[in-house]
């Protein structure tokens, strides 16, 4: 018998979760408000509010479980990657507890976590599955071979999928995080009303930096003629834009899955809770054959749960590290 306290910090939730061999008991999330007036997350003041809301959210996971501290076998942190003062705070305070507690401590790659979330609940995929996983930092698709032999076949080059929402967002006056309130507005709009490029990226890399110029230039323009133009059309403006974000990404994994002859596919990360993207991928897998894999809404954001079950795999392959660890701002799986 096997437990694990999870600890994520990378951005701007501080998050704790028990797990119980491969059975999460639960999972507490600490979001921060205070970067809503800024538009975007600050990385000082994520770091300070981490500070503030690890012990009572460790603590809540523990009450939640119904265990006592002194039960806990290990504790996994994510070392990386993300902002460096946010995993400072959960690194610092993970070797802290294993110290106290005298039990292995065991760091956790974020982006592998966020795949490895399709292993909380059933159905879990089998091995090899490819994994689109988005997210406001990061694009990949991921080829899964085993729990910790991964092989990235594509990135973005540039911006990731999540940003050109979150600058969409921006661009259109909506309130962060605007991603998901594109998602919303996008459900009853007009995804062909209006017509956004496609990168000409070739192979399984994806590109967003000129669709967030495209789509900035388009709205000044037509606020240049009418000051309305947004208010009037946000419903339409969303989910054209929406439509071509997914399109971009699918269009990106249909190639995958036809190179690498895999069907197995699963999505992860923050974005991966768009309605869009998770409705177009099910359409495609009923023409391509495929067996899709998308894990509950409060896994695919940032969570503790992933953390916890990925220190779960790690713990029975005795995947430990020492009190000397540092955190990696900068942390990719390997590049196939």
């Amino acid at each position: 018998m096997a437990t694990i306290l999870g600890i994520e910090s990378s951005c701007d939730e501080t998050s704790a979760s028990i797990c119980i061999d491969g059975k999460i008991r639960s999972n507490i999330i600490a979001n921060q408000t205070v970067h809503e007036k800024f538009g975007g997350v600050i990385p000082e003041l994520a770091s300070r509010a981490h500070q503030q809301n690890i012990i009572p959210t460790v603590d809540a996971a523990i009450q939640e479980a119904k265990i006592h501290k002194n039960e806990i076998d290990a504790i996994a942190f994510t070392r990386g990657p993300g902002l460096l003062g946010s995993l400072l705070v959960g690194t610092s305070f993970a070797k802290a507890f294993a110290l106290a507690q005298h039990i292995p401590l065991i760091e956790v790659n974020h982006m592998q976590a966020h795949i490895l979330a399709h292993f909380i609940d059933d159905p879990k995929p089998s091995f090899p599955f490819l994994c689109l996983t988005v997210s406001g930092g990061h694009t990949q698709i991921v080829q899964v071979n085993d729990f910790f032999d991964m092989e990235l076949i594509g990135q973005t080059i540039d911006d990731a999928a999540g940003e050109a929402f979150d600058k969409t967002a921006k661009i259109l006056n909506l309130p962060y995080p605007g991603g998901p309130l594109i998602d919303k507005y996008a459900k009853t709009g007009n995804s062909e009303k209006f017509t956004f490029p496609e990168p000409q990226i070739k192979g399984l890399d994806f590109s967003f930096s000129g669709l967030k110029t495209s789509i900035l230039y388009f709205v000044q323009q037509r606020l240049s003629k009418n000051p309305l133009f947004i208010e009037e059309n946000i419903h339409d403006l969303c989910a054209s834009v929406q439509s071509r974000i997914v399109s971009i990404l699918l269009k990106k994994l249909k190639l995958a899955a036809n190179e690498t002859k895999i069907k197995n596919i699963a999505i992860a990360g923050g974005v991966s809770a768009n309605s869009g993207l998770r409705n177009t991928l099910l359409e495609i897998a009923a023409s391509e054959n495929w067996k899709v894999f998308i894990p509950k809404f409060e896994y695919c954001t940032d969570n503790a749960a992933m953390i916890s079950i990925a220190g779960y795999y790690k713990y029975l392959q005795g995947d430990f590290v020492t009190q000397d660890i540092a955190p990696l701002a900068r942390w990719g799986i390997a590049k196939n």
